[in-house]
């Protein structure tokens, strides 16, 4: 079945931003839902609806996703309090968000529906995290709907929160004391990804599925590290730290104002390796770029995005 009309939850984001220019590419019909539209400012030259919505409001969203072939969900969250089996924000996010999607698609008779995951999301995984993704995965599966399940990787492209970081730190400072550095990962690029999503859109066989999405390579954390400032030609000392002060570091982070650099939940994650347990499925049709073809691009500052993001900087200044 061909879905046109495609409605984005989460589309101004790192990844959305990347998928919505995919589908538009694709020739498909596209709307995102943001709360405020200067969110999604990045976007205005691609022809597509932005809509203030607020997704939480059972109303609000029924209105957006009305008339859709399609509604995908990229909406999640890295960080929130604790609590058992999670606290309130990855409760809100991962869990009560998709739920009422799917709620939504259904009153509306979409029937077609794509929920973004994660590697390793289980309602009994070690972190709260990856068990509020566990169960936000069940709720979208126990609709009516033709549900497709991602579960990626890191996600490494121009505006990832995890190379540019590590280049970022090593620019910066002498020394990084680094928690969890055989934590392992398999990077998949962000274009990727949007590939992925869209070759399977209107594949039929896809309904029911769940995808893992990853790149040619597993790498520890530290090796992540080190390639980054291998990249930039500067090389911060990289002090291993043990478990104890690896959560030491992270509480208190955790105390700090704003998003922490890490959290206790963060190393919960890390416990257990981002990696695929499976090849990549066929019909997903991507032949995974590898961090060595891409990041270079984007961490020395060459590519024209980089440029683009260095001057709307300056111009803020």
């Amino acid at each position: 079945m061909r879905h046109q009309a495609i409605a984005v939850i989460g589309g101004s984001g790192f990844i959305g931003s990347h998928l919505v220019s995919a589908l538009v590419e694709f020739g498909k019909d596209v709307r995102i839902a943001t709360r405020r539209r200067y969110n999604a400012r990045h976007l205005t030259l691609l022809p597509i609806d932005v809509i203030e919505t607020d997704v939480y409001d059972p109303v609000q969203l029924a209105s957006f996703v009305e008339n859709a072939d399609a509604v995908i969900n990229l909406v999640g969250t890295l960080y929130g309090r604790r609590g058992d089996p999670y606290g309130p924000e990855f409760a809100r996010v991962h869990v009560e968000l998709p739920t009422k999607i799917a709620a939504a698609c259904e009153g509306k008779g979409v029937h077609r529906l794509i929920h973004f995951s994660a590697l390793g999301a289980a309602s009994n995984g070690p972190s709260m995290y990856l068990r509020s993704k566990g169960d936000g995965e069940k709720a979208v599966h126990a609709s009516s709907l033709a549900t497709t399940v991602f579960r990626p990787s890191v996600v490494f492209g121009p505006e990832d929160e995890l190379l540019n970081k590590f280049a970022f730190l090593q620019r910066v400072f002498p020394l990084i004391p680094l928690a969890m550095p055989d934590a392992k990962f398999q990077p998949v690029f962000v274009g990727d990804v949007a590939k992925a999503i869209v070759n399977v859109l209107d594949l039929d066989a896809a309904s029911g599925r769940t995808y893992e999405l990853g790149g040619p390579s597993v790498y520890t954390l530290e090796q992540l590290a080190r390639y980054c400032g291998d990249v930039i030609g500067r090389h911060a000392r990289i002090v291993r730290l043990p478990e104890p002060l690896a959560r030491l570091q992270a509480m208190t982070f955790e105390m700090a104002p704003g998003e922490p650099v890490i959290s206790r939940d963060n190393l919960d994650s890390m416990s257990v390796d981002n990696v695929l347990s499976a090849p990549l499925a066929p019909e997903l049709d991507i032949e995974p770029a590898s961090i060595e073809t891409i990041a270079p691009v984007y961490l020395t500052g060459a590519s024209p995005r980089s440029r683009f993001n260095a001057f709307r900087a300056n111009a803020r200044r």
